[in-house]
């Protein structure tokens, strides 16, 4: 007989699934006989089928109809073997959907117990087909999960197969930042633009999730590897979903059991694991990948470049995410001498900090190619420093990422054709090798650029200083006046919850994805609590839809963070109208008929309504938006109220302008004055 394989819900999560508090479910429990009887867990924090708890709520009005992707998203989450063996198990699901359509509907003709039992051998043959032997997906042990694999084929009817595992791997991966190291999608396609339009035959030797690998265009085959093997085994049906690219996954540590050691790549994309003090030192010290010197048991990184540059053909491009100290480290001098020496390190490119994690420091890129035999080593390195690319100084955390991107490909590409290029003050400069050939060998950008002007120039600091005078009057002007105290003591007006209003229809509300059309802005959550423009770029593979666009009137709420924000669009393109809404953010839609969408934000914005509603579980906080609390107040006293938020927005802009204006003209004095453009006098 089939086992079930029902996902369960514990009292809390039946409580978000209804919108109220737990004490709600356990009165439910109590005075009600036909509340669903635990399944699991313990006699202190039970269980339940979520099926039957769903079919409960909604006989009794408590729960309206649950999106597919949701639904299906929480059966991932409550699988008894964990979310990533469900993932595994949709996964290789939807690609017998996808490659083999009319064997899934025969078997899911079917009841669930003759599914189950003729799935196993039907799935391992799609799989071997399409990843080859020795592939890396593995489901788990037990009874085949009929229950979520039927809701995976409905989603993917729906969206498509490569859709509904991206959709429910970003669902996976948000839920748990902690837990992976990921390459963000604009540095991914940077690093795949980088490795030119030729790359047919690309490698990735710490794959992660695959998202450098799934940023090639035009590749045939794709070999990646990593230690983790639920992460190669995800990346293995990720690309096989992907693309019709050949793809060859393994679950070993590249350094240590190399599976792709017969690989001649066009090309090498890699984000090592930094600072790894046990990467193989003891026992790899003969390995014949040493070519250009035995890396220190500090620089890691100078293994993975010299692993990466062995698997290259002749001639072939690796790049490498790599951590600025990896430039200047004086443990790793004498490698970084060879390389250049050589001509296999072309260039480096410190991008925006910000632009991947660890997120506070700006990681580099490092450009390499496989010399081969007859050419010439390059005379000159190529440097970069893209925070010279930011128009508005060193106030701002990043530059815009689609400038970034441009900019550095622009810059890569004409060196790559000519191997000189014109100096950029304080941006890129082609540098001798034997300037750089000294006791250090730093390799450092910045440190090697021409410097800027002072400020842009003396007229760019005359404007700034012009658009700061300005902008202080105007925050002088807007400056809130004195706080009027409250009126003898009243009854307080009795409150609502931002999920009781979205299911009386008051408001929609809707969580950001940051996929949709390529051709729009993202509007990020550090956009919201920055003030800044929507900097994001979309990923279109990341949703099951076509992303969810910002109108005027909508309310924005980072749930990321322990700092409380809100932005309402305007009219204005540069509150977010128009712009796709970002992963980590949720959109509030009021019915201008019942809320004012001013009011909506300055309360969400209050310090003690955020910490109610967030959570400390973990080492991230995280926002409940249907937690958060407002009065019930009539629509005319809203706008009063609204009015005067407005107002304390306006003045909190002027102020983020000013200090960055500010700043601005601050350093561009102090770079003049020490560079002598600018005299004392």
């Amino acid at each position: 007989m089939l086992e079930e394989n029902t996902a369960e819900v514990t009292a809390a999560e039946i409580a978000r699934l209804a919108g109220v508090g737990r004490a709600a479910v356990s009165n439910w429990r109590r005075r009600h006989p036909d509340f669903p009887k635990p399944v699991g867990g313990t006699e202190t924090s039970p269980s339940f089928a979520l099926a039957e708890v769903e079919a409960w709520l909604r006989a009794q009005g408590k729960l309206a109809e649950v999106p597919l992707p949701e639904r299906v998203r929480r059966q991932i989450a409550s699988h008894p073997g964990g979310p990533v063996a469900a993932l595994l198990e949709a996964g290789a699901a939807l690609l017998l959907v996808r490659d083999r359509p009319a064997r899934w509907l025969e078997l899911a003709a079917g009841p669930d117990e003759r599914m189950a039992a003729l799935l196993p051998p039907v799935r391992e043959e799609a799989l071997a087909a399409r990843l080859g032997p020795g592939h890396p997906v593995i489901p788990p042990p037990g009874p085949v999960p009929v229950a979520l694999l039927r809701s995976v084929a409905e989603l993917a009817a729906g969206h498509g197969a490569r859709q509904a595992f991206e959709f429910l791997l970003a669902r996976h991966l948000e839920a748990n930042p902690r837990q992976y190291t990921l390459t963000p999608d604009g540095v991914a396609e940077l690093m795949a633009a980088l490795a030119g339009p030729a790359a047919r035959t690309v490698l990735d030797p710490a794959c992660g999730t695959g998202a450098l690998l799934r940023a090639v265009p035009g590749a045939t085959a794709l070999h990646a590897q990593d230690a983790h093997p639920e992460l190669a085994a995800l990346t293995a049906l990720r690309l096989a979903l992907h693309g019709p690219a050949r793809v060859r996954a393994a679950a070993a540590d590249s350094l240590r059991a190399d599976a792709h050691a017969g690989t001649a790549a066009d090309a090498v994309l890699c984000h090592p694991p930094f600072n790894e003090r046990n990467w193989g030192h003891d026992e790899l010290a003969y390995d014949p990948r040493w070519e250009y010197g035995f890396p220190a048991r500090t620089e890691s990184e100078l293994a993975w470049v010299q692993h990466a540059l062995a698997r290259l053909r002749e001639g072939g491009t690796a790049v490498l995410l790599m951590p600025p100290a990896a430039s200047s480290r004086r443990s790793g001098r004498r490698i970084r001498a060879d390389l250049l020496r050589r001509g296999a390190l072309r260039a480096v490119v410190s991008l925006p900090a910000g632009a991947a994690p660890p997120y506070g420091i700006p990681l580099q890129l490092w450009l390499l190619r496989r010399p081969a035999p007859g050419v010439p080593a390059p005379a000159g390195l190529l440097l970069v420093d893209t925070a010279g690319l930011d128009p508005d100084g060193p106030s701002q955390a990043r530059a815009p990422w689609p400038g970034v991107h441009e900019a550095v490909l622009a810059t890569w590409n004409a060196y790559d054709r000519t191997g000189v290029n014109p100096d950029l003050p304080g941006v890129s400069r082609v540098v001798p090798v034997v300037d750089l050939l000294d006791d250090d060998v730093d390799l450092t950008p910045a440190r090697h650029l021409p410097p800027p002007a002072a400020g842009g120039g003396l007229a760019e600091l005359a404007a700034v200083r012009t658009r700061l005078d300005t902008t202080l009057s105007r925050a002088a002007r807007l400056t809130p006046p004195p706080a009027t105290p409250a009126g003898p003591a009243a009854a307080p007006p009795p409150q609502t919850t931002i999920g009781e209003l979205a299911r009386a229809g008051a408001l929609l509300l809707r969580a950001g994805s940051g996929g949709g059309d390529p051709e729009l802005p993202v509007l990020t959550e550090y956009d919201v609590y920055a003030g800044t423009v929507p900097s994001g770029t979309a990923a279109t593979t990341s949703d099951t839809g076509e992303g969810l666009v910002a109108e005027p009137g909508d309310v924005v709420v980072p749930v990321v963070g322990a700092l409380a924000a809100a932005r309402v669009v305007t009219e204005d393109p540069a509150t977010g109208a128009g712009a796709l809404l970002g992963r980590n953010l949720q959109l509030l839609r009021p019915d201008p008929a019942a809320l004012d969408p001013w009011f909506l934000a300055g309360f969400l914005r209050g310090t003690a309504n955020t910490r109610r509603a967030s959570s400390h579980a973990s080492t991230a906080t995280r926002l409940d938006v249907r937690k958060l609390r407002l009065p019930r107040l009539p629509l005319a006293e809203q706008r009063r109220y609204g009015a005067r938020f407005r107002e304390l927005a306006e003045f909190e802009d002027a102020l983020r302008l000013a200090g960055r204006l500010g700043e601005q003209l601050v350093q561009g004095l102090y770079d003049g004055l020490s560079d002598g453009t600018v005299t004392p006098g």
